[in-house]
């Protein structure tokens, strides 16, 4: 019975101290990794966030940019970062949900080593083609491609990214059999679709807007669920293919490990700055849509039924880990 005592003082102990720590929280500077470099778009909106959330807890934030090798670098940082609730990861959905399928093995789990901590925002991609091309609709395109095969062509990010398999699987569900070019540099990519050279291509809003708005590319549908805020007039691809939803997401994971009433201290703060009608507006202008952080829970349950979704993709598109 002293033995149990001891044990359940400990613990009552334990949960105090963590208590106290997660009030006293923050004491110091916090750091938030993102995997791009100053200036993207996911470091404009890490950054945009995370001076709401410093004002919102009284704490300098400092974000740290760990671009390259497909967000391996800054997810690795992440992940061996104290869990100190002073080092949070601003991650996008290829961190967490379609590199453990292209790559054989990776420095960092991306199931074990973070704990989530809010949603920021979900981006769609827009299926584009140039104005030659005879099709106003996916389906059209469809009946093009298969009377002409072997003239159209996919500019695309990389067979293992996120666009490139996204072309890979449209051709696979259409039975399409547009060739797909992989470019190093995708504005080449969007430029030669601009010009002609190739006639297909996929690019988020940021990238896609500009083209819409100026009619160098004709939109025939995106990748959300549903149409896409301010582009009504474009048709989802589910619409014509149902089940066809592939959305870039950025949202907040922390060190597995972290305090949860840290954890649930950012999450609220998070969702209260998100639902404010300004960083609402500010993100859309980006090309993303938010509709608040989420519960930690739910952001977990969002990463394990994209992971799984990736994983079908990258088998039935033919993809080997590398």
């Amino acid at each position: 019975m002293n033995r149990m005592l001891r044990g359940l003082l400990l613990v009552a102990l334990s949960c105090a101290f963590g208590e106290a720590g997660a009030q006293s929280w923050p004491a110091r500077p916090i750091r938030v990794i993102v995997s791009f470099a100053a200036g993207s778009a996911p470091d404009i909106i890490c950054r945009f966030v995370t001076d709401r959330l410093s004002r919102a807890v009284g704490q300098s934030i400092v974000v740290d940019n760990r671009p390259g090798s497909g967000n391996i670098i800054a997810a690795q940082a992440a992940a061996r970062s104290a869990p100190d609730g002073y080092n949070f990861f601003c991650a996008t959905a290829a961190t967490l949900v379609s590199n453990p399928h292209t790559f054989k093995s990776l420095p960092y789990d991306p199931v074990k080593d973070f704990a989530p901590v809010a949603m920021i925002a979900k981006g769609p991609f827009f299926v584009l083609v140039h104005p030659s091309v005879p099709a106003t609709t996916l389906a059209e395109l469809a009946t093009y491609d298969k009377a002409n095969p072997g003239k159209l062509t996919f500019a695309t990010d990389g067979l293992r990214n996120f666009t490139g398999m996204m072309a890979a699987w449209l051709n696979k569900i259409s039975g399409m059999s547009i060739l797909t070019v992989p470019y190093a540099s995708m504005p080449l990519g969007i430029q030669d679709t601009v010009t002609g050279r190739t006639q297909v291509t996929i690019l988020a809003v940021p990238a896609a807007a500009p083209r819409i708005r100026n009619a160098e590319l004709r939109p025939l549908g995106a990748s959300f669920a549903q149409r896409v805020p301010g582009y009504e007039n474009v048709p989802a691809i589910a619409e014509t293919y149902p089940g066809f939803e592939l959305v870039g997401w950025f949202l907040m994971v922390a060190p597995a490990g972290t305090p949860s009433q840290i954890v649930q201290r950012v999450n609220r703060e998070m969702d209260r700055i998100l639902k404010d009608p300004e960083t609402a507006q500010r993100l859309r202008g980006l090309g993303f849509f938010t509709e608040g952080a989420e519960t930690p829970e739910a952001v977990g349950e969002a990463i394990r039924a994209d992971r799984e979704k990736w994983g079908r993709i990258v088998k039935e598109i033919g993809i080997q880990p590398e």
